[in-house]
């Protein structure tokens, strides 16, 4: 058994739980964690010496370090990730299973012995605002210092999840293991009815920050249906107008739709004294208030961000964010030990090394950073952070928005008749794959709601989960959905985006307040092109304006026998509301 380190706790549940943990996997020591900025240091000089993390240039990135991941684990790995239930129903036809009792005895063994040499690191860490109903408390065990210093950043780690957790013993227990990162041993398993994570052969930030995804979704999801909220994997925000009135939205997109971009959207000088605050840019927490409303808090504390593509012109406020005290992994380097990536401002680096450790040029036919490198990055940077992102009962949501990226069919933007034709809008979510994806461009794949990876348990059920919410709401949130991602037949897209998206947010605004006019079209409530403001859109008129509001019959027609594939695989536990939905869609078109 080795030394349990000096343990910060009484907690008889925790104690017993990491003593069970330490001599299964023999670490050579326990550290257990405070989250304390003396601490932070001394794990951050510790991490540097062990050539896990490399110090940046402390005068252009102040506080900034560099992480290489092994080439082999450098994304989530759908095809590892597993539901443990009791049944394989409950899990559903859409997520990996396997029975909790032989994937335990799986991973025991795996992870007996796996930290010997190392030390585990016990970190106590709180999911949401100290002291509100829908936080969480997790303790994650890793024999990883930058899983230690990666959340740090994205929860509030340390004594808060104690004062937190009081006497209660109903808190996550998460498990990781990196053993050698070999994919053959590589599993992400998640137990829902223990509240328990279990996560062996990676390294990789969406495997092993057992509060992101993990917890804050895939179990999340599962203890919303139980206790009466949702976990939903979306980007939360206030719209400000200039007389002061706020309005809060939450908005899914799959991955490549703009989330983070949206999530700090800056108003174009048109929109003087209107203002865009962030609450969180990936996931919200939801359950319904005393007063009827949906209220959503932002779980994490931090952003853990694609880097390719940010630059001053899609994201200037996530520049500013990662400008200081922020893990990068996977990008390039520069001779002077600044970062690039494929998309960031300026010129590419005349030579650099690339996230392999190579040297790299312009004229190299591979990337110079991973498409899936990250920044890590506290959440109190980001000049446009919402003050109401620490409030213990979270933000009224006025409107949800679910959106993908699609090249033709989907409008600009429309509302739904009302909440059960939202529920059956965003199940049917589909999404172009990009060039990265397994099965070729231009494919739609349907990712309801964007939790398709996410839902820890049946998907037909999740959508019953979603139209029950609305017996418990007097005022429901209103529903849209938005295509920013319209193209005419060169390939050209048709709406400019970015900053210009807040035409169509304005719109839904007044929406939600009943100042603005819509049209009745077979797919819900459209505008008209008078209905969203262009003053100050240089080269784009309302014709254009019509073009990407069109609804092409033929186009849908198509649409809907594509939309029935899902429909069919989940057919068992399919509302029939959802069915209804579709019939009625036939119907108008």
């Amino acid at each position: 058994m080795s030394n349990l380190g000096s343990c910060n706790t009484n907690h008889p549940a925790v104690v017993a739980w990491v003593k069970e943990m330490a001599e299964l996997c023999q670490p050579d020591r326990v550290y257990w964690c405070n989250g304390s900025e003396a601490e932070r240091r001394a794990l951050t000089e510790q991490a540097v010496a062990d050539g896990v993390l490399l110090k940046l240039n402390q005068e252009k990135l102040p506080g900034c370090y560099y992480h290489r991941s092994n080439p082999n684990d450098v994304a989530r790995v759908e095809q590892c990730t597993y539901i443990c239930t009791d049944t394989e129903t409950e899990a559903g036809p859409t997520n990996n299973w396997a029975p909790p009792k032989e994937m335990k005895e799986r991973l025991h063994g795996l992870a007996r012995g796996g930290m010997k040499g190392r030390t585990m690191y016990v970190i106590p860490y709180l999911m949401g605002p100290p002291g509100s109903s829908l936080s969480k408390v997790g303790f994650e065990l890793s024999d990883s210092i930058y899983v230690a210093l990666n959340m740090r950043i994205m929860t509030r780690m340390g004594d808060v999840a104690y004062e937190q957790l009081g006497e209660s013993d109903d808190f996550n227990r998460g498990l990781h293991c990196m053993l050698d990162v070999h994919p053959d041993r590589r599993y992400i398993c998640h137990f829902p009815r223990e509240n328990l994570i279990i996560s062996v052969g990676s390294a990789y930030g969406g495997n092993v920050l057992l509060g992101k995804k993990c917890l804050a979704l895939r179990i999340g999801s599962y203890l919303g249906r139980q206790e009466g909220w949702m976990a939903e994997h979306m980007l939360v925000l206030g719209v400000e107008a200039p007389n002061g009135e706020k309005t809060y939205i939450a908005a899914a997109f799959p991955s490549a739709c703009g989330k983070t971009n949206f999530a700090m959207l800056i108003p174009p000088a048109h929109f003087q004294g209107w203002k865009v605050w962030t609450v969180g840019d990936d996931i919200a927490w939801m359950k319904p208030g005393p007063d009827g409303r949906l209220y959503a808090i932002n779980p994490e504390a931090g952003y853990f961000g694609v880097a390719p593509g940010t630059n001053y012109q899609s994201n200037p406020n996530a520049m500013k964010t990662i400008a200081r005290d922020t893990i990068y992994t996977n990008v390039a380097l520069t001779p002077d030990l600044d970062v690039w990536w494929e998309g960031k401002d300026g010129d590419p680096p005349p030579v650099a090394t690339d996230w392999q450790g190579r040297p790299w040029t312009p004229a190299s036919k591979e990337k110079a950073a991973h498409p899936n490198s990250r920044f890590t990055a506290p959440m109190a940077n980001n000049p446009a952070l919402a003050a109401e992102v620490n409030d213990p009962n979270g933000v009224p949501i006025s409107a949800i928005i679910f959106g993908g990226r699609r090249a033709s069919t989907m409008p600009l933007v429309l509302q739904a008749f009302n909440w059960v034709h939202g529920v059956f809008i965003g199940a049917t979510v589909g999404s172009e794959m990009t060039a990265a994806a397994v099965g070729g461009m231009g494919q739609v794949r349907r990712d309801p709601m964007a939790m398709l990876p996410f839902c820890g348990y049946n998907m037909g059920d999740y959508f019953r989960h979603w139209l029950r919410m609305r017996k418990r709401l007097k005022y429901p949130p209103r529903i849209f959905h938005v295509n920013w991602f319209r193209k005419d037949g060169e390939g050209r897209f048709l709406w400019p985006g970015f900053g210009e998206n807040m035409r169509v947010l304005k719109w839904i605004v007044d929406r939600c307040h009943g100042r603005a006019d819509a049209n009745e079209t077979p797919l819900g409530w459209l505008p008209g092109p008078q209905h969203i403001d262009l003053a100050g859109l240089d080269g784009f008129t309302t014709e254009d304006l019509e073009k990407v509001l069109d609804i092409d019959l033929e186009e849908w027609r198509r649409e809907l026998i594509m939309q029935e594939e899902l429909f069919l695989k989940l057919y068992a536990h399919l509302p029939k509301e959802m069915i209804f939905q579709r019939e009625l869609l036939v119907a108008r078109l």
